[in-house]
């Protein structure tokens, strides 16, 4: 129940070799990965293609966060297909109309799932983005998505999320770890996913470092069921 982001550092000397540690010692321990600009910056395109060959059987997620006009981002999501992305991620503030319409239209061609953010796990997100909360969730109808992010910092909109849309979308769920919310928060609130990073890949040994956080994720979940 983790998805594992794989952000480098610019201390990252060898990038390959980070990924191969990182990915050799997880990827029977996580359903997927998410990469996101530092890794795309650091590696460009190849670096989802090495991803996805070194994890074939792991859901793989582009996390770009979309907001641009819908053709700019059509065009993305051609040059993503290439590289054997399940996933991409889009903000949702952007809207419908010439944004996610074409994108969502676009991701269904390519035969890659969209996921919206909903809203983020940094304290800024509480200034404009999570004042549309409930507007964002009628999104996810329109463009048929597969997924959300709502963090786990905020479980009561993880909650909120849950009960509006049933079960017919995942929601991934950042926050754990480095940014405070404990592990299995989230999914006691009603995520399917926990999103950690840093946590895990900033340690000197990223297996031990996740098996004990599924540990405690595992001792959450079951309070939760009990309580």
């Amino acid at each position: 129940m983790i998805i594992l982001a794989l952000d480098p550092g610019a201390y990252i000397e060898d990038l390959d070799e980070w990924l191969s540690k990182i990915i050799d010692e997880t990827k029977d321990l996580v359903v997927g990965y998410k990469v996101g600009l530092p890794l795309l910056i650091a590696g460009g395109l190849e670096a989802y293609r090495t991803v996805r060959e070194k994890a074939p059987n792991n859901l793989l997620i582009a996390d770009l966060k979309f907001a641009d006009v819908g053709d700019i981002m059509s065009m993305s999501i051609d040059h993503l297909s290439k590289t054997g992305v399940d996933a991409v991620i889009a903000h949702s503030f952007i809207g419908y109309k010439d944004a996610l319409d074409k994108l969502s239209m676009k991701c269904f061609e390519r035969n890659i799932k969209l996921i919206l953010v909903i809203s983020m796990s940094h304290r800024g997100s509480e200034e404009y983005i999570d004042r549309h909360v409930n507007e964002f969730i009628e999104l996810t109808d329109k463009t048929g998505a597969w997924g959300v992010v709502a963090p786990a910092t905020r479980p009561e909109i993880i909650k909120n999320i849950r009960e509006r849309i049933g079960d017919r979308i995942k929601i991934f769920s950042p926050g754990i770890g480095f940014q405070g919310a404990e592990p299995g928060t989230a999914i006691c609130h009603g995520a399917d996913y926990e999103i950690i990073g840093r946590a895990v890949t900033t340690s000197s040994n990223p297996r031990e470092r996740l098996l004990e956080i599924l540990e405690v994720q595992r001792e959450v979940i079951e309070r939760c069921k009990r309580s």
